[in-house]
């Protein structure tokens, strides 16, 4: 068995990642590896779990936040198929 990085319940079920840096890590489910591993939005802090928005290598939850603080924000949509206004 394994212990979570995150929580550290020791599960027999557990499943390792490993990050493109060489890090490994253990993880009981999911929640708890998107916890550890994925980004938190600019702006609002949120984990990005879906794919977000990038801008100057800066990564937001979603159009709103990148439109909100980037300079280059008003060039995103966040629907795909949305006319351009």
């Amino acid at each position: 068995m394994a212990t979570c990085d995150v929580c550290g319940n020791d599960y027999w079920m557990a499943f390792e990642i490993r990050t493109v840096s060489g890090e490994s890590h253990w993880f009981d489910s999911f929640e708890c590896a998107m916890e550890k591993l994925a980004p938190r939005c600019e702006r609002c802090s949120c984990r990005i779990v879906g794919h977000g928005v990038e801008v100057d290598g800066r990564f937001y939850c979603c159009a709103h936040c990148a439109r909100t603080v980037a300079e280059l924000g008003n060039q995103i949509r966040d629907a795909v198929g949305v006319r351009p206004s």
